[in-house]
């Protein structure tokens, strides 16, 4: 569906020149939700203006469902653009033009007939759930639901792909998981491939497929969501998962651990079906030990639960070793984080 290679945009404004993006590699699947995460700076706006054309790469290209979105120019570049819609964070309403008449602009450059057009509006103002609003004006919505107008705004024309520029960062977090949710439906809904940049790691772990990690205008890191929350490999990725806040909770809590207590310290970790086994009661009644519960956590994702859980036992090192060899055999992954 996405295909980036080798892609780099170079600014040079008479000054030194600015790499924001550094021989990108990317692909993303047809109906997948696909995170770009970093901090400001880091390239992913720019990256995200590259899809769509707004921005030209300086090497390399781009291709949304088959079409090379680096190379088209005039009316080839206009069709392109029509199946590829954003949602932006300011909203970017027409102040002046009520719901349905934003919705409704796409839809009227497009030269859609009339009668089109107001069937289609009155089918995504039901689908953001908009019902009883179709003549409000911008300002007097809330920002949920300005945003709720982008979005239909940017489905009026049918497109492939949907581009969100921190579509949520100017909502409170309630509203932000409603229109997580919203987005989350659409994209079942119509397997609608959405891309959606963001500084949330909240916002990935909701919704999202997988994820790119940008720092200074390069990816350096990629993966499935459950893997990168479970296994952060950079620095940089690490920071982002303890946004979530109970990850702040672990390093505190490893640092008490490490000066209070006597005997093995394990944390496991679990995912998928593995969440719902009885591993402590099974490994107490099997070594004969009493195995106590310091600490656990559970996180959802789009694809399934994840969990962490943090236990002390007094063992021999023999006994030590089976359990970790027991633990691996049920799919658990094991660390011990302090010897006795």
């Amino acid at each position: 569906m996405i295909v980036l290679r080798n892609i780099s945009k170079i600014f040079d404004h008479g000054k030194a020149p600015i790499t924001a993006v550094d021989k990108v590699n990317l692909s993303v699947e047809q109906g997948q939700i696909y995170g770009i995460i970093g901090y400001s700076g880091a390239g992913k706006s720019t990256l995200i203006r590259l899809l769509n054309g707004l921005e030209k790469p300086t090497s390399g290209n781009v291709t949304v469902n088959g079409h090379d979105i680096s190379a088209a120019k005039g009316e080839a570049l206009r069709q392109a653009r029509l199946k590829i819609s954003m949602v932006f964070q300011h909203f970017n309403l027409l102040w002046s033009r009520t719901v349905s008449e934003n919705i409704a602009f796409s839809m009227q450059i497009a030269g859609t007939p009339k009668a089109e057009i107001r069937t289609r509006v009155a089918e995504l103002i039901e689908l953001v759930g908009l019902t009883g609003r179709e003549n409000a004006y911008p300002s007097q919505l809330s920002g949920g639901q300005k945003q709720r107008v982008g979005i239909a705004r940017a489905l009026a024309n049918s497109p492939d792909v949907l581009l969100c520029d921190e579509a949520t960062s100017a909502l409170d977090p309630q509203t932000t998981d409603q229109i997580l949710d919203l987005l989350l439906d659409i994209n079942r809904r119509f397997s609608l491939t959405i891309v959606l940049i963001t500084h949330e790691m909240h916002v990935v772990r909701k919704i999202c497929d997988r994820v790119a990690v940008m720092e200074d205008g390069r990816i350096v890191e990629e993966g499935d969501v459950l893997s990168v929350f479970t296994h952060p490999q950079q620095p940089i990725t690490r920071q982002f998962v303890r946004q979530v806040s109970q990850y702040a909770e672990e390093e505190a809590f490893n640092q008490e651990l490490a000066s209070d207590l006597t005997g093995h310290v394990i944390k496991l970790t679990f995912t998928g079906h593995s969440t719902h086994k009885p591993i402590v009661g099974e490994l107490t009644l099997r070594y004969g030990l009493p195995f106590n519960i310091l600490h656990g956590k559970m996180n959802q994702t789009a694809h399934g639960v994840f969990g962490q859980l943090w236990v002390h036992v007094n063992a021999t090192q023999d006994q030590l070793s089976n359990i970790l060899a027991d633990l691996q055999q049920s799919g658990i992954e094991s660390e011990v984080i302090k010897h006795g």
